[in-house]
């Protein structure tokens, strides 16, 4: 992924992860997997843990132990009511950004003026 693509991608990585949850409670390592699946193949499952552990200390999920068949028990994040109100919050401003950058990326009809 060029640099570029990187740090546009880490403003918007917080709203992904909470729409995966939105779809449906998961663990760390699914989470990093939808993204891979959804050809986000270059983030690090550390940048995912990262980012959980700050949406976690803001409320913005619930979290239970699992047990795992191998290791530890898995946190599950769930994505709950504080957590939806950030998601539709970051659509509306997903929305309103993607509006405005589609209307600079449009041909202009009107004549270039020289300042």
């Amino acid at each position: 992924m060029a640099r570029q693509d990187t740090e546009m991608l880490k403003g918007t990585l917080e709203g992904i992860v909470l729409a995966i949850l939105s779809r449906r409670p998961a663990y760390g390592y699914e989470i990093t997997a939808s993204l891979r699946d959804r050809g986000f193949a270059d983030i690090a499952e550390g940048t995912i843990y990262a980012l959980l552990v700050r949406i976690e200390q803001r409320g913005c999920v619930d979290v239970e132990k699992v047990p795992s068949e191998k290791g530890p028990p898995r946190k599950v994040y769930t994505l709950n009511p504080r957590g939806r109100e950030q998601l539709d919050d970051f659509w509306r401003t997903w929305e309103f950004l993607s509006e405005r950058i589609g209307e600079l990326r449009a041909p202009d009809d009107t004549p270039s003026r020289e300042h």
